[in-house]
């Protein structure tokens, strides 16, 4: 396909020394300075950031892909399994790890130690992992508070209750939330260097949806589209950042069968993103008509999306709350569906009552950084401000970030429009938001599917920024890239 690679990122041009993330411009100093900025909002105790270790997948030799801890990436740098880091008072730091074994050089070829992981991360101590429960025994003899955050892999639970002498039910309870407010404040603000590496990321991904909307016809399987999509991230040296959505049932919102069959007049909704070599993310949604063009109901719906899109864009700015970002994209997908005669009434009074989440259930979005949803793993901390709950209303329910927005947030915008038939039967039986609902114009929609549009977005000084290179979303553009010759 000639010209797709000016659609990819651009190299790194990487002036720093060779790291434990492999390509990443992140140097020694933004590790060591993290990690101040960290011990200065806890001051006191210990502060513990466990690694990840491989998980097999069915043998202990044959493991899934590693995944580094995000917060053990920002604070240390380190990609690799089986370390622990101690932040100490007096800004002593002790990396740990497994010992080098003589062995070690017939399997992995020259590689580094743990005395060169210490020093990447700016480390002056690293010791055997063997040697930290002893140390945290004498913190816990001394009434000296060790901080971590709770874990989310049942493994990491096991390994901190080992390591504190604690049960391991007692694990989560303990777990600091001075540290997670701390996490959370640090890491939801994005600096330059990390905006470049999701825009790098979203290089990759602007050439994914391309390559897909010049391949996307009738005929082909979704494990097709699904398997050129994982070759242009292949190719380009990425891995995913979740399992991608590849589906022509865009009303299931997470569907991950690549077992369809593309047939003319189906929509193709596919989501996905990659991982830069920082680990930091992309998360873009596109939907595409099989064929190359939309019908006419397609685009009338598709309009709707696109439009609650631009009115959740236009909302997002520095003051603002991301609950106020949601309901300028719900308002916008009501009176939109309005126009298409499907709903009716008063719109603010509609969205005040939920009766878009029939076909808008979820929220707007999330953030964006070193997790695809970032530090999602902290819970309501991260989307919510304190003292404010999450709603109990069917679909404001599920807004995973409602809080006030600040410049340097990268946020996640995806509204969508879905026909799922079995809630409409449920909502038309139970004559949920009859006032506000067409249900006798519904029955022609059955079979539609859905559609979401989802790009990323920086919150700047003076309102925002969406990142990364352009991806086609409105109709005509990508009627014109799936028409275009290979």
């Amino acid at each position: 396909m000639p010209g797709l690679a000016s659609w990819g990122p651009e190299p790194y041009d990487n002036g720093s020394t060779p790291t434990s993330t492999e390509g990443s411009p992140m140097q020694t100093a933004t590790w060591k300075g993290r990690r101040a900025a960290l011990r200065e909002a806890v001051a006191d105790g210990i502060i513990l950031l466990p690694g990840n270790d491989e998980a097999p997948r069915n043998y202990a030799d044959n493991p899934y892909p590693f995944r580094q801890d995000s917060h053990f990436l920002y604070y240390v740098g380190t990609d690799h399994p089986g370390m622990a880091a101690l932040l100490l008072p007096e800004g002593r730091e002790i990396l740990f790890g497994a010992p080098e074994h003589p062995d070690d050089v017939v399997w992995f070829g020259p590689h580094p130690t743990l005395g060169d992981f210490a020093a990447q991360a700016g480390m002056a101590d690293h010791r055997p992992l063997a040697d930290l429960p002893g140390i945290l025994a004498e913190a816990a003899r001394q009434g000296v508070t060790v901080h971590y955050l709770p874990p989310y892999r049942e493994a990491n639970r096991r390994k901190l209750a080992d390591w504190l002498g604690v049960r391991a039910a007692e694990v989560a309870p303990g777990a600091s939330a001075a540290l997670t407010a701390a996490v959370v404040a640090q890491r939801e603000v994005k600096t330059d260097a990390e905006v470049a590496e999701m825009e790098y990321a979203i290089g990759c991904s602007a050439l994914m949806y391309r390559t897909a909307m010049q391949v996307a016809r009738a005929g082909l399987q979704e494990s097709r589209i699904m398997g050129m999509i994982a070759g242009v991230a292949l190719m380009e040296g990425l891995s995913f950042s979740f399992p991608p959505i590849v589906t022509v049932h865009g009303e299931v919102l997470h569907n991950h069968g690549y077992g369809n069959l593309l047939k003319d007049g189906d929509l193709l909704l596919i989501d996905s993103g990659v991982e830069s070599p920082g680990h930091y993310c992309s998360d873009i949604t596109r939907t595409l008509p099989v064929g190359g063009v939309f019908t006419r109901k397609q685009r009338d719906v598709y309009e709707v999306v696109l439009e609650a899109q631009r009115a959740a864009i236009e909302a997002v700015a520095p003051g603002a709350t991301n609950l106020q970002v949601h309901l300028a994209a719900a308002r916008a997908t009501a009176s939109g569906l309005k126009d298409l005669g499907l709903m009716q009434g008063d719109v603010d009074e509609a969205v005040a009552a939920g009766a878009h989440a029939l076909f808008f259930p979820h929220g707007i979005g999330h953030m964006i950084g070193l997790d695809v949803h970032d530090m999602e793993d902290l819970g309501d901390a991260v989307g919510y401000d304190p003292g404010v709950a999450r709603s109990g209303q069917f679909g404001l329910g599920f807004l995973r970030l409602a809080k006030t927005l600040r410049p340097g947030f990268a946020v996640t915008i995806e509204p969508g429009v879905y026909f799922i038939p079995a809630l409409m039967e449920r909502w038309r039986a139970a004559g949920t938001c009859r006032d506000f609902i067409r249900y006798d114009r519904l029955e022609g929609f059955a079979g539609f599917g859905g559609i979401r549009i989802e790009d990323d977005v920086l919150v700047t000084e003076d309102g925002r920024r969406v990142l990364g290179t352009p991806i086609p979303k409105t109709p005509d553009d990508i009627e014109v890239l799936m028409s275009a010759e290979d």
